[in-house]
C-alpha cells in the first residue's frame, strides 16, 4: 500500500470520529454553525473515501479498455468532491436564511467545546495528509480538511461572541462564512478537474512558445497541428507534425530525438511526432490537385 493511501485511511478514521461528535454536539447545542461544520465533515469523509478508492483504481495498469490507464479516475473523484462541497454549501445557505429570520437559543459551552475538538481533529488530518500535493485527487481531500479547520475556527469565534454579547444571530452568520469557504474550495477543485477533462493546455505550457523552440532546432522547417493536453494529473502529452528537409532517415531520426529531448526537458514525456519532408508534402499536394481531375475523367 502506498504511503499516501495509508495517510488517507488514517485521516478517514479521524474524520468519522470527529463527524460523529459534531453531529451529536450540534443537535445538543442547537447550533447551525456546528451542524454546518458537521456537514462539512461529512463531505470530508466522503472526499477521503472517494479519494482512497480512486487511488486504488489508478494503480491498475493500462489495458484494452483503458489504453491510457486509469489516471483520470482520480480526477473524477476530485470533481465529485468539488460538486459535493458546493451542494452542501447551498444547503447551509438555505438554513441560514431560515435561522436569520428566527434565531434559536444556542448552548454555547457545548458549541465551543465540540468545535474545539473538531479543530484539533482537522489539524491532525491536515498533518496526516500533508500539503503541496500535485495530485488533484489528494489535494481535493486536503482542501476539504483545511476548509473544515477554518470553519471550526469560525464556529469557536461565533460561540465566544454569543457568550459575551448574547447575539444569537452570530450563529447563522458564522455559517455564511463556512459556506463561502466551502464554495471557494469546491470551485477550485472543480476548475482543476475540468481543465484536464476538457483537455486544455496544462498550466505552464504555452503552445506558441513550445512551437518557437521546436522551430529553432536545426533541420526543422516548420511545425503544425500542435496539441498539448493532460492524460491525467502531472501527465502532459504532446502531438505535432514536423516538417524537415529531404534527407536520410537516420538524419530525420536524429532530429526527432532532439525534439523529444527538448520536450522531456519541459516535462513532456508522452509524445506523438509525425515527421514530414518537403518532397512528401509536395507529392501530397500534387495528389490533391490531380485527384479531382482523375475522378472527373472516370
Amino acid at each position: 500500500m502506498a504511503d499516501h493511501e495509508t495517510r488517507l485511511i488514517k485521516a478517514l478514521i479521524v474524520t468519522v470520529l470527529v463527524l460523529a461528535v459534531e453531529v451529536v454536539g450540534g443537535i445538543m447545542s442547537n447550533s447551525l454553525a456546528l451542524l454546518s461544520d458537521a456537514g462539512h465533515m461529512f463531505t470530508d469523509a466522503f472526499a477521503l473515501g472517494l479519494s482512497l478508492i480512486a487511488s486504488f483504481i489508478m494503480r491498475r495498469p493500462s489495458d484494452y479498455r483503458a489504453t491510457y490507464g486509469y489516471q483520470r479516475v482520480g480526477l473524477l473523484a476530485a470533481l465529485m468532491n468539488g460538486v459535493s462541497l458546493v451542494m452542501i454549501a447551498i444547503f447551509i445557505f438555505g438554513e441560514v436564511y431560515r435561522r436569520i429570520k428566527a434565531p434559536p437559543d444556542v448552548d454555547t459551552p457545548v458549541m465551543i467545546g465540540v468545535a474545539s475538538l473538531g479543530l484539533v481533529g482537522n489539524l491532525l488530518m491536515a498533518w496526516l495528509l500533508g500539503g503541496g500535493h500535485r495530485d488533484p485527487n489528494i489535494r481535493s481531500a486536503w482542501l476539504h480538511v483545511l476548509g473544515d479547520a477554518a470553519s471550526s475556527v469560525g464556529v469557536i469565534i461565533a460561540g465566544l461572541t454569543i457568550t459575551l454579547t448574547g447575539w444569537r444571530i452570530v450563529d447563522p452568520l458564522a455559517s455564511v462564512i463556512v459556506g463561502a469557504l466551502i464554495i471557494a474550495g469546491g470551485g477550485r477543485v472543480i476548475k482543476d478537474a475540468l481543465w484536464v477533462f476538457l483537455e486544455l493546455s496544462p498550466a505552464g505550457f504555452h503552445i506558441e512558445e513550445v512551437s518557437d523552440r521546436l522551430r529553432r532546432i536545426p533541420g526543422v522547417l516548420g511545425v503544425h497541428d500542435i496539441h498539448i493536453w493532460s492524460i491525467g494529473h502531472s501527465t502532459p502529452a504532446f502531438s505535432a507534425h514536423v516538417l524537415v528537409q529531404d534527407q536520410k532517415i537516420s538524419e530525420v531520426d536524429a532530429i526527432r530525438t532532439r525534439i523529444e529531448c527538448l520536450l522531456s526537458e519541459l516535462g513532456i514525456r508522452h509524445t506523438v511526432i509525425q515527421m514530414e519532408c518537403t518532397e512528401c508534402a509536395s507529392a501530397e499536394l500534387l495528389c490533391e490537385v490531380r485527384h479531382p481531375e482523375e475522378t472527373h475523367r472516370h
